[in-house]
């Protein structure tokens, strides 16, 4: 086998492979002679078929099938006789394939590229410090009990906080406007899903009450028709309910799997839940720093094999999101690939020197940490036990949390030679911030 190696542009390498006629000739024609002993033809009896009758029925698609064969064999060898290390699939093209002749084809293919890490004591990195105040308790049982409530109605005035069932009709010089008008429509005062003014407009109305509203709509407002619009609303209030929270008894507590210890106990199983939010809070806050230092620092060739890989499983993420009617819809059109183009080369880049790091500094998974790993996933769930025991069986379902903790690793490693500056923060604040980067 003769192999030859060119570089045309960048990361794209064009392999030429030749392969000796006999490995390919001598194994059309076993197997032609296979053939002949098993095929029915008219006219012959099996095994009497002439085997020139055999070569000009299946010679073609026997050849085309040793071909295959021969260029994915003879392809995989040539790799590692010069040592390539290829980044996605290659693009074939075959050149000279004549009976009684050398095989000749061309693999076109993008080489992984060679990487050089930044002197990662000039990164700067910001920690973010807080812990779990007793008042953050209070405040978390609160939003528990909010989420547990229900709606009573009430024989007064709305106030902030309420729900009111209302009916509302929009009009903009004295005529209606698309979306400005609703029945029924459930609006709880206070909770900014209209614009300003309007839910401010009705408080103090009591049910059978009607107000016309003159608001204008942000000069930002989607809508270009109606940014920065003067427009009236006619307001009629059929129902005012107040919000009535559960009880702090056992009843309540068992939702959220406490069956014992009451309310002490109830607080500190969300104290505990709050301070590993909290953990995990600082711990990604300091690791999108990190990997943004590191994505900054390096400028990397990129294959577009990995680019255009990225792409497709990023999509794919989001299409998920539409369920069984991302069937109906062209996907590549409605989501193309210069909407993922971007992040797909951050992640692409990450990962290329994410990658350097681990095989530089020689970084295994840390199996205590893995194991504190799983334990943490297990903690979410009731019966924590069980989830160990299923990562602990499923060799991919560890791999993938190895894989987590292996990149934490590679973070740490970066952290450890970093300048970082603690900054004292508070728990909103912090999963606040969190969630601005999400």
């Amino acid at each position: 086998m003769q192999v030859s190696v060119e570089t045309t542009s960048g990361l794209e390498r064009r392999i030429t492979v030749g392969v000796p006629a006999e490995q390919v000739d001598s194994e059309v024609n076993k197997r032609l002679r296979d053939a002949a002993k098993k095929v029915r033809i008219n006219g012959f009896r099996v095994g009497k078929v002439p085997m020139k009758v055999v070569k000009q029925r299946f010679g073609a698609g026997i050849r085309q099938e040793v071909l295959g064969e021969v260029i994915n064999r003879t392809y995989f060898e040539a790799l590692k006789k010069e040592d390539i290390n290829p980044a996605g699939m290659p693009s074939i093209d075959t050149t000279k394939d004549q009976e009684g002749e050398d095989l000749e084809y061309i693999a076109t293919i993008e080489v992984y590229p060679e990487v050089d890490l930044p002197d990662f004591s000039s990164f700067s990195v910001t920690k973010p410090v807080a812990t779990v105040e007793d008042s953050d308790v209070e405040k978390m049982v609160e939003n528990l009990r909010d989420q547990q409530a229900s709606w009573e109605e009430a024989d007064r005035a709305a106030q902030d906080g309420d729900q009111v069932i209302i009916d509302f009709r929009g009009t903009k010089g004295g005529e209606e406007f698309q979306g400005g008008s609703a029945e029924e429509r459930p609006l709880v005062l206070g909770s900014s899903s209209m614009i300003p003014g309007f839910e401010e407009g009705i408080v103090g109305m009591k049910a059978g009450d009607e107000r016309t509203l003159e608001l204008t709509f942000p000069e930002d407002y989607h809508s270009e028709e109606l940014k920065g619009a003067a427009v009236e609303f006619h307001v009629k209030v059929h129902k005012v309910n107040e919000k009535k929270q559960p009880e702090l008894d056992d009843e309540f507590f068992a939702k959220y799997g406490v069956e014992e210890g009451g309310l002490d106990k109830f607080k500190e199983e969300v104290r505990s839940n709050m301070e590993r939010e909290l953990k995990n809070a600082q711990k990604s806050l300091v690791k999108n720093q990190a990997l943004d230092e590191l994505y900054k620092a390096k400028e990397v060739d990129l294959p577009k094999a990995l680019i255009a890989n990225e792409i497709d499983s990023m999509r794919q993420q989001m299409m998920q999101q539409f369920g069984g009617a991302a069937k109906n819809m062209d996907m590549k059109s409605l989501l193309p690939d210069s909407m993922f183009e971007e992040q797909a080369k951050k992640r692409v880049a990450l990962g290329l020197l994410v990658g350097e790091i681990i095989k530089k500094e020689s970084i295994r998974p840390d199996e205590e940490k893995v194991k504190e790993a799983i334990e943490q996933v297990a903690a979410t769930y009731h019966e924590p036990e069980a989830v160990v025991q299923y990562y602990s069986s499923n060799r991919e379902a560890k791999a993938n949390i190895e894989a987590m903790v292996l990149e934490d690793q590679v973070v740490e490693h970066i952290v450890a030679k970093a300048k970082v500056e603690e900054e004292q923060t508070n728990y909103d604040e912090l999963m606040q911030r969190l969630r601005g980067q999400q």
